[in-house]
């Protein structure tokens, strides 16, 4: 019979599908048997729905998200403990979905799954829903409460500092070390050549990716046709927003070194046909034009986990920051491209530490095979 394994993901975003992704694809190919849930969802429709909506209402209010995450998630303050109370509703959903098919490891790369993950563990209940290895993968630079419970057998980070933020709660957790999980397609993105004879963009002109992860922060529209009025060729990503794809299509009829993009599955060649890519500062995105070995212009924009996140991509080198308007992304990347390139090192595999990691609670994972690209 072989593993199996149920990952935990959210919604919000892309930070969280994209490792689910990566996770899926190296297990599978180790021959385990792969699910996916959303953790919001095991909280119930309507209150899946309510954490949604007070999600999205803390992110529309300047400045409180910064305040939620620094004063009360980072620091495990009441409010993150009525937090904790609220995301231990979805225990119950995890124990049926449990028992109903169980699994051998609980992959969560969400809080809410995470929490519900460890407080079923902790239960000690001796059913086969309890009988499992609950590993979370922290995306950011800094887990705060909520990420580290009692009941976890293994934490997954991808720095130094994340790894203190863990222990920051629990001094004696089990912490492993991985590089952030990228999928096979960006290790074997073509050459810059390549990519931008396949995708029409010339050999010659400076080109800039604008990306938008799913958060909708970055003024895209605007900033194509700025950067297009000044002799880049641009490739801009819209994600799921069919509105800001909509707009760049508008944008593209009149200024054709515009080339929009919708959802696609042709981010690995983007990246490689680029200059510069511009992105908010989320860890999958970054990652991935780390792998593929090119700059980052990053947007200071994106509240809570995603100041910390800035400050540790920029730290590693290879990355600069800008605001939030059009005018601003548009001299910045402007200056970027004016500046002779760096020789950027791709990032190292992750598929490795992974294996090694799972190792250390009994699992295995072909990490030679998790290497190979996908068909």
């Amino acid at each position: 019979m072989p593993l199996t394994a149920l990952l935990l993901s959210g919604p919000l975003g892309l930070g969280h599908e994209m490792p689910v992704r990566s996770f899926r694809d190296v297990l599978q190919r180790s021959g385990w048997r792969v699910r996916t849930l959303d953790s919001m969802a095991l909280l119930g429709s309507v209150a899946g729905r309510t954490g949604q909506r007070v999600f999205d209402g803390l992110m529309t209010v300047p400045g409180l998200y910064d305040g939620v995450h620094f004063a009360a998630f980072r620091t495990g303050s009441r409010i993150a403990r009525v937090a904790e109370r609220g995301a231990r509703h979805a225990v119950p959903a995890l124990r049926a979905e449990l028992e109903r098919d169980p699994a051998d490891l609980v992959l969560s790369v969400f809080a809410t799954g995470a929490l519900a993950a460890a407080s079923l563990k902790a239960s000690k209940l001796s059913t086969a829903a309890a009988g499992f290895a609950a590993v979370v993968y922290c995306p950011d630079v800094a887990a705060h409460k909520l990420w580290v419970q009692e009941g976890t057998d293994l934490f997954l980070v991808s720095s130094p500092a994340a790894a203190a933020s863990v222990r920051r709660f629990l001094p004696r957790a089990p912490v492993a070390l991985v590089p952030p999980p990228v999928r096979a397609a960006f290790y074997a993105a073509p050459s810059q050549r390549g990519a931008r004879e396949a995708l029409g963009v010339p050999a010659d002109t400076r080109c800039v990716l604008l990306i938008d992860s799913g958060w909708g922060y970055a003024p895209l529209p605007a900033t194509a046709a700025a950067l297009a009025a000044a002799g880049v060729t641009v490739l801009a990503v819209a994600g799921r927003n069919a509105g800001v794809e909509r707009q760049l299509r508008e944008v593209a009829r009149a200024k054709p070194a515009v080339i929009p993009f919708g959802f696609t599955d042709e981010v690995p060649a983007l990246m490689a046909a680029a200059d510069v890519v511009v992105a908010l500062p989320g860890a999958a995105t970054c990652a991935e034009a780390r792998v593929v070995g090119r700059r980052l212009l990053l947007l200071d924009v994106m509240p809570g986990h995603g100041r910390d996140n800035l400050l540790h991509e920029l730290e590693q080198g290879n990355a600069e920051v800008c605001g939030p308007t059009a005018a601003d992304i548009t001299a910045s990347a402007l200056a970027m491209l004016d500046r002779a390139p760096p020789d950027v090192p791709r990032a190292p595999r992750w598929e490795p530490a992974f294996a090694a990691a799972l190792g250390q609670i009994g699992f295995e994972v072909k990490a030679e095979e998790a290497c190979a690209p996908s068909s």
